[in-house]
């Protein structure tokens, strides 16, 4: 495959010189907008499939997944270049659409995700902006309601959250359901800090606390907690070599049912996030969990990520304190969050 990037100052320009380049059949590979000296600058990677010299020559070199991947960017690409002549026409958007969709560009949303806005403003007259938003962005907040699950793997990044998000999670649960009998499997108890807050926590709100270094660890500690209601696994950062999925099956946790939440600060850059929701995939039930909060200035990736990944937004965390420092989701305290800055619990 043949690739080449490409800069320039929007990207309906730099789209234009790929397709002069590159032809129609080139594939978007990733997209990213930097400031470079004060100015604002987009970067789009391309790519095109080499002609093949010998048609019964084995395509040995070809990935698997390939060809669901090529569809999945073929599908955003003639998105995109179907806006290209003519670009988004903010024209035809009614006066409140158009301000709310230049904010949100302003705020950090993708192109792709604009695209995928203005397609629906455009193919729902009088449809509101919130409206169409709500598709792209469910919201599933954390409790008994909505998560029956016994089982929760907490997983993310190191630094992001992940443990006290745990906490939390379980102090929430534990209002509306006092009497619940909640447990802790810490599988990251090699991390000295978050072992100790984890354990010190869990002993202090009589929550069961045991550690699970390994498979042997992860099945006893399965067995030991087979009388609770709810069960918090504190899954350990994993890095770029290994996946959610892989770190299942070497847990022997493949084949048991479990919920997870995927701690995210909406600060980390779109390449970055890309490649945590990769490496945190997971095929059953799930959600993201948007932490740091009060340190982030923008939250426009929180509209990517969720776009993207298809994942719910289930709670909202910032601050430093333990307690009262997140809310299970809604869609008021998202939308409030996205347009107006504005944390739960803030006055308006």
């Amino acid at each position: 495959m043949q690739v080449k990037t490409f800069t320039g100052a929007t990207s309906q320009e730099i789209l234009a010189r790929i397709k002069a380049e590159m032809g129609p059949d080139a594939v978007i590979l990733g997209n990213r907008t930097y400031r470079k000296n004060g100015v604002v600058c987009h970067e789009i990677t391309a790519g095109m499939e080499r002609p093949q010299a010998d048609n019964n020559a084995p395509a040995g070199g070809v990935p698997g997944g390939w060809g669901e991947w090529h569809k999945e960017w073929q599908q955003i690409k003639n998105q995109l270049f179907a806006l290209m002549k003519p670009a988004i026409q903010l024209e035809r958007l009614t006066p409140r659409q158009r301000v709310a969709l230049e904010y949100l560009q302003r705020e950090g949303i993708s192109d792709a995700v604009a695209v995928d806005l203005y397609q629906r403003l455009i193919s729902q007259p009088g449809a509101s902006v919130l409206e169409c938003l709500c598709g792209m962005v469910p919201v599933k907040g954390w409790g008994p309601a909505g998560w029956d699950q016994r089982l929760h793997l907490m997983a993310g990044p190191f630094g992001f959250g992940k443990t006290t998000t745990a906490l939390r999670f379980a102090l929430n649960w534990r209002k509306a359901r006092p009497e619940a009998r909640i447990a802790f499997i810490n599988a990251d108890c090699l991390r000295g800090s978050g072992r100790l807050i984890l354990r010190h926590w869990a002993e202090l709100s009589n929550f069961s606390y045991l550690e699970a270094p390994d498979r042997a660890g992860m099945e006893a500690a399965l067995r030991a907690t087979a009388e609770a209601d709810l069960i918090f696994v504190d899954v350990p950062g994993l890095d770029r070599s290994t996946t959610l999925a892989q770190w299942r099956e070497a847990m022997g946790l493949a084949d048991i049912e479990a919920a997870t939440h995927l701690t995210l600060s909406p600060y980390c850059d779109a390449l970055q996030t890309q490649a945590f929701l990769k490496r945190y995939q997971t095929g059953g039930p799930g959600s993201l969990v948007w932490t740091k909060l009060d340190e982030a200035v923008s939250f426009g990736s929180i509209v990517n990520v969720a776009w993207a990944a298809g994942l719910p937004v289930s709670a909202l965390s910032y601050g430093a304190e333990l307690k009262e420092s997140l809310s299970p989701a809604t869609e008021p305290l998202v939308w409030r969050l996205i347009f107006k800055r504005q944390l739960p619990g803030q006055a308006a």
